[in-house]
C-alpha cells in the first residue's frame, strides 16, 4: 500500500469553507486600504539572499528558507570545505536565492529598482505569502500571507495615524476587539543611553520585546547573558515596567528621557500621534507600551503592535517607521511606514470568536435538481437569468437520485434548491424550496431571481 502523502510541518491546506474565510479577511483589509488610496503590488516568492540576508538581525538570518541552485551546486566547492561540515558556509556557496521572509524588505527592493517610475509619496499595500523557518506551534506557521501597507518618501507622523486608523477600521469591521500597541525606537535608544549602555540597543530591544513571552526574570538574565551590567538593567526596571494613562505614562519619560535628545525626540513623535487619534475617534484602545520592541533591526521611529483581547494568541498585527530601509541598496534618504496584517492569526481569532457573517462562508445559493436531459435543458435557461442577475446558482451535473442531490445541497450548505419536473416545465415555471424553512413556491424566473435577490 502506499504511504499516505503529507505537507511539511507549519503549512496547511485550506477547503472551500476556509478559503472563503480567508478571502472575506483580505478582501476586507484590501477595501480598507483602497479607502485611503494604497495601490496594490507583488513581488516575487523567492529573492536573492543578498537582499534578504542582514536585514532582520542575526536571528532573523537563520530563519531564512534557501533554495539550492540547479544545476552542479558542488563544483567550485573544495573537498576541504565539504568536509568541513559547516553549514553557514556551504549554504552560502550553493543558495543564491531565498524565499521572501516578509514583505517589506521585498518592496524597498522594489522601490530603488523602480525609482524612476514611482511618483513619491508612494503608497502601496502587498498582500502575499512569506516563508520562515520557524518552530511550528499554536499561531505560528512556516508559510503565512502578510497584508502590508506601506507609505516611502514621506517624514510626516500624518502616515502613522492614518495607518493606526487603518488598524482600527479594519478590526472594527471583523467584529475584534484589540489594543493597538505604540512605541517608538527613538525612545529605547534613549533608554539605552541614560542607563549607559547605548552600544548594546539591539541587545537591549530584542530581550524586552520578549516580556510576554518569557517574563521580567528572563529577560534580565538574557540581558546579563548579553553582556549589560547588573546597575544598568536596575536602571531598566521601572522604565519597563512603567504603568498609568498615556498621557502621564509621557510626563514621566520626558523626566526620565530629559538627558538624551534622541529620546526626547521619540516622545515627542510618541505624543503628536497619540493626540492625533484620540480627536479621531478611535473605536479600539491604543497603548504606550514601553516594552514593545518589534526586534527587526530596520524600525528607526513609531513602532506598533496589535493583540486580540479577547483570545490568546500573539501579535495579529504590527509595523513601524524605517528611515533609511533602502539605503542598503544604494537610494539614501527614502524614509518609509508600514503596517503588516498577520491574516493567518486574523483566521485563527475569528475561527475561535466565531465572528464570520453568513453571507462571507455561504457560496452556492441556488442549486437546479437534475431529473434528466429535457428538465436540464429548460432549468439551464432559468440558471442563465439567475447568474446574470449576479446569482450563484449550479445545476447538479448527473441525473441522480433525488436523496443524493438534496444531501449535496445539504453538505454545502445551499440556501435554496430549484425543481423542475414536467408539470413545473409545462407551467413555465420552477419550484423553489428554501431548504431552511422546507417551505416551497412555484414560481417564475423572475420570481425565483427577486426571491434570491431580495
Amino acid at each position: 500500500m502506499a504511504a499516505k502523502p503529507g505537507i511539511p510541518k507549519g503549512t496547511r491546506d485550506f477547503s472551500p469553507v476556509e478559503m472563503a474565510k480567508r478571502n472575506y479577511i483580505f478582501n476586507t483589509i484590501r477595501d480598507v486600504y483602497h479607502l485611503y488610496g494604497f495601490q496594490q503590488i507583488e513581488t516575487p516568492s523567492m529573492e536573492m539572499l543578498s537582499t534578504l540576508m542582514g536585514k532582520y538581525g542575526e536571528e532573523g538570518d537563520k530563519l531564512l528558507f534557501k533554495i539550492q541552485n540547479s544545476g552542479d551546486y558542488f563544483s567550485g566547492i573544495t573537498d576541504e570545505e565539504l568536509l568541513s561540515r559547516n553549514a553557514a558556509k556551504l549554504a552560502s556557496k550553493f543558495c543564491e536565492k531565498g524565499l521572501r521572509y516578509d514583505l517589506t524588505v521585498p518592496f524597498a527592493r522594489y522601490v530603488v529598482m523602480h525609482r524612476d517610475e514611482i511618483t513619491f509619496p508612494f503608497k502601496r499595500y502587498q498582500i502575499q505569502p512569506v516563508w520562515r523557518a520557524d518552530r511550528p506551534q499554536k499561531g505560528r506557521y512556516r508559510e503565512f500571507y502578510q497584508c502590508d501597507a506601506d507609505v516611502v518618501g514621506s517624514d510626516s507622523l500624518l502616515n502613522e495615524v492614518e495607518l493606526m486608523q487603518i488598524v482600527d477600521t479594519v478590526f472594527t469591521r471583523f467584529g475584534i476587539r484589540v489594543c493597538i500597541k505604540i512605541n517608538n525606537r527613538k525612545i529605547l535608544t534613549g533608554i539605552a543611553e541614560i542607563i549607559g549602555e547605548a552600544d548594546k540597543i539591539v541587545d537591549i530591544t530584542v530581550a524586552i520585546d520578549k516580556l510576554d513571552k518569557i517574563g521580567l526574570e528572563n529577560v534580565n538574565k538574557e540581558l546579563a547573558e548579553k553582556g549589560i551590567s547588573d546597575e544598568a538593567i536596575a536602571k531598566l526596571q521601572p522604565i519597563i515596567l512603567l504603568s498609568g494613562t498615556n498621557a502621564e505614562k509621557l510626563a514621566t519619560l520626558k523626566t526620565v528621557l530629559s538627558g538624551s535628545e534622541t529620546g526626547l525626540k521619540g516622545v515627542e513623535e510618541s505624543e503628536f500621534i497619540l493626540d492625533t487619534l484620540q480627536t479621531m475617534g478611535l473605536k479600539n484602545e491604543i497603548e504606550l507600551d514601553l516594552t514593545l520592541a518589534r526586534g527587526l533591526n530596520y524600525y528607526t521611529g513609531a513602532i506598533f503592535e496589535v493583540k486580540a483581547l479577547d483570545v490568546q494568541i500573539g501579535s495579529i498585527t504590527g509595523g513601524g517607521r524605517y528611515d533609511n530601509l533602502t539605503g542598503v541598496f544604494g537610494m539614501a534618504g527614502v524614509s518609509g511606514v508600514g503596517i503588516s496584517f498577520g491574516a493567518d492569526r486574523i483566521f485563527d481569532v475569528l475561527n475561535q470568536l466565531e465572528l464570520y457573517p453568513k453571507e462571507a462562508v455561504n457560496g452556492t445559493q441556488l442549486l437546479f435538481i437534475n431529473f434528466g436531459e429535457k428538465e436540464a435543458a429548460f432549468s439551464m435557461g432559468i440558471l442563465s437569468k439567475a447568474r446574470a442577475a449576479g446569482i450563484r446558482a449550479e445545476i447538479f451535473p448527473d441525473a441522480a437520485k433525488m436523496k443524493k442531490q438534496m444531501s449535496y445541497a445539504n453538505v454545502k450548505n445551499i440556501p435554496f434548491v430549484a425543481i423542475v419536473g414536467e408539470n413545473e416545465m409545462n407551467e413555465g415555471k420552477a419550484m423553489l424550496k428554501n431548504m431552511e424553512s422546507g417551505e416551497q413556491q412555484l414560481v417564475t424566473a423572475e420570481e425565483l431571481i427577486g426571491a434570491l435577490t431580495k
